[in-house]
């Protein structure tokens, strides 16, 4: 199959959704498809390309036998309304652009967030006449509004217009959730036309190991101190203040830590922050690249999933669960109850903690550092989940998804991802 994808974010980037189409597409070609993304230069999340790269009209590479396709951009950090919107509509116009000199393919996918490249994505397919695939990797503009960066009027209004545009043209959509699916449904998308496919990990690349003793020592990490670690975007859904809170809290302890690494809008703040409260407990990497991932993920005891508490986010299922989980870690879950508290609790691999709580998270954070049985039932429960959570069992559903929608077949694609899943579809490591 020779599939065309529409992404804000690849490779070098780091975030969830980079890794995520970098990752399922690797599988694909593994598998004799050919794959060309359409994207960006990589500058997420702060709005700087990346050392050695520019902003050209046009380039190309291949990675992993996957040909990119980088076009110009309007580049801005992640934040500020007027700026990104005219950053993601400048992707939208240069990806449809840049694809129409591409071979025909047999589908277009598009992946969000961000909204504007399933725009873009939508009008190629429709261009170039073949099925169109939207990915739904986030409620797109509800989570933006969740968090205050968009309020309730005539613009959002208008986006959530054509938000549901884009799932009724679409010829399957492809939920990272349940819940994703059941909000759709409620809002008239047909079921079958709705295929889960919920994140993974990629197998091969997080494996238990012990810690990393010169990235510890560069950071002043000493064997016996227990880490608790967020490893993702520190953005504003993430509402990574409230760990700061619970470190405050638990500062007199003198061996527990909190880790954070990655990339984000907030990051400034947040080491500002811990400086000013003089909170010597809190540690920060600066962001890694992705093949240093398990080295990061190396100084950690326990791994934490954070998110802010709205409603929105019971949604979501972060993509950090599984590489936790990959890696034998525990999981501390601080998001508001929803499919990843449910999802945690039933492997049996982690502790759900009240969001927005910082007294709760600084007690399960105490709790796990002193439980040696605990962490170990719960680091086991971890391992053993991981392999049902693989990245190669989520790119053969997900291409089901795609042999449905390119048959014409796109309202049976449910069925045909519940199928393989019914099957036992995962792998071991």
């Amino acid at each position: 199959m020779r599939i065309l994808f529409v992404t804000e974010n690849f490779p070098p980037e780091t975030n969830a959704s980079a890794t995520r189409v970098f990752e399922r597409a690797c599988y694909w070609i593994a598998g004799g498809h050919e794959v060309t993304v359409l994207t960006q230069a990589p500058n997420f999340p702060h709005g700087r390309l990346f050392p050695g790269w520019r902003n050209r009209w046009r380039q190309t590479e291949t990675v992993g036998g996957i040909r990119v396709v980088r076009v110009k951009t309007y580049i801005s950090a992640n934040k500020g309304i007027a700026r990104r919107t005219f950053d993601f509509l400048s992707l939208m116009a240069g990806a449809v652009v840049a694809g129409l000199f591409e071979r025909r393919p047999d589908v277009v996918i598009a992946t969000s967030p961000q909204f504007f490249a399933a725009v873009g994505g939508w009008a190629l397919a429709a261009l170039k006449r073949v099925p169109f695939v939207f990915e739904l990797g986030d409620l797109w503009p509800a989570s933006i509004a969740a968090v205050g960066a968009m309020r309730p009027g005539p613009a959002l209004r208008l986006i959530e217009r054509l938000e549901l545009f884009l799932y009724r043209r679409a010829a399957c959509v492809v939920a990272l959730t349940g819940a994703f699916k059941s909000n759709l449904v409620s809002r008239g998308i047909p079921p079958g036309k709705i295929a889960v496919v919920i994140n993974g990990v990629d197998l091969p690349r997080y494996a238990p190991r012990p810690r990393d003793a010169a990235l510890a020592a560069e950071y002043g990490i000493a064997p016996e101190d227990f880490v608790i670690g967020y490893v993702g975007t520190h953005g504003m859904a993430h509402g990574l203040e409230n760990v700061l809170a619970a470190a405050e809290r638990t500062a007199d302890e003198k061996h527990l830590r909190f880790l954070f690494a990655g990339p984000g809008s907030a990051r400034e703040g947040l080491v500002a922050a811990a400086k000013q409260r003089g909170l010597g407990n809190v540690v920060f990497l600066p962001p890694q690249p992705k093949e240093r991932m398990p080295k990061v993920w190396s100084l950690c005891d326990a791994a934490l999933v954070h998110l802010r508490d709205s409603p929105v986010f019971a949604d979501v299922i972060p993509s950090k669960i599984f590489e936790a989980m990959a890696m034998g870690l525990p999981i501390l879950i601080c998001v508001p109850a929803g499919e990843a508290t449910r999802l945690v609790e039933a492997e049996g691999a982690g502790l759900a903690v009240t969001p927005g709580n910082p007294t709760a998270l600084a007690e399960a954070s105490l709790r796990l550092m002193r439980d040696e049985a605990l962490r170990a039932r719960l680091a086991a429960g971890a391992l053993e989940a991981a392999p049902r959570h693989s990245r190669a069992f989520q790119a053969r559903a997900m291409m089901e998804a795609l042999r449905a929608a390119t048959s014409g077949a796109g309202d049976q694609a449910a069925a045909r991802t519940e199928m393989l899943t019914a099957a036992g579809g995962t792998n071991g490591r």
